[in-house]
């Protein structure tokens, strides 16, 4: 699990690609355009523009770049031709990139338009709790304690946390050791060493936290219809904290320390 200098190096060359991306999603006009669009934009932009690979497509069977996960949908949402993104939507895009046998993998909700204020207020939320849950990585500190201020945030909200899904370690391959819950209880479950890679990948729920998959074995879905939202970094352990290799051009600065 713990990773050499060099190939943090190689992991952060690959989440700085990665975090281009978003920027260049940043920056399309997004209401009207299909998910499927957005899939082959993003597609383009990775293959041409990045001279890199997008890791997802091939993994596991799935066919495409990204998952599209809007409104009810909590993750790995399917890109289609039929699902147009409309005023008013939440989506998260999820995105991995592969540079010189390296993997990062991140994601963003957007606000399509004039999104309600309710749920402007879950994808801020969860947005602050993958931070809450960042400033805890450091060495000696616990999984568990980045899991339970995750859900201590969401729960002070109103929302609840969707635990069937977790991040994981990364590095040449999407899926490594260890797995990154997003509830805990401090002090428990493995200690962190200077070195290790992984995602911090929060998914929160306006409702119920029980999800369901449809039937086209790839989409999440709340079960009560409520909406969903996520927010993912990779993040290196550091010999006094974290760095986030995903950092986007909006974030730096951002205070990561205790």
């Amino acid at each position: 699990m713990v990773k050499r200098p060099d190939e943090i190096e190689k992991l952060g060359e690959a989440g700085r690609l990665l975090a281009s991306v978003f920027q260049m999603l940043d920056d399309m006009p997004l209401a009207g355009l299909s998910t499927l669009e957005v899939n082959d934009r993003v597609e383009d932009y990775i293959v041409n523009q990045l001279h890199a690979r997008p890791a997802s497509k091939g993994q596991y069977g799935y066919g495409y770049v990204l998952n599209c996960s809007r409104n009810e949908v909590v993750c790995h949402g399917v890109p289609s031709a039929t699902d147009i993104l409309a005023d008013g939507d939440i989506v998260n895009f999820d995105i991995t990139l592969e540079k010189n046998g390296y993997i990062a993998d991140s994601s963003k909700t957007y606000l399509i338009g004039a999104v309600a204020p309710a749920a402007r207020r879950l994808v801020q939320t969860t947005y602050e709790a993958l931070w809450h849950g960042i400033r805890q990585v450091r060495p000696g500190a616990h999984l568990g304690d980045i899991g339970h201020v995750i859900e201590r945030h969401a729960k002070r909200n109103g929302y609840t946390v969707v635990r069937e899904y977790c991040g994981h370690g990364i590095g040449r391959e999407m899926h490594e050791e260890p797995q990154i819950l997003h509830f805990g209880k401090p002090g428990t479950g493995l200690r962190l060493k200077e070195g290790m890679v992984f995602t911090i990948e929060p998914m929160l729920n306006q409702g119920g936290a029980k999800v369901e998959t449809k039937d086209d074995g790839w989409s999440v879905v709340t079960v009560d219809g409520t909406l969903s939202a996520q927010f993912e970094h990779t993040v290196a352990v550091t010999a006094t904290g974290v760095r986030v290799l995903t950092l986007r051009a909006e974030e730096r600065g951002r205070r990561v320390g205790r």
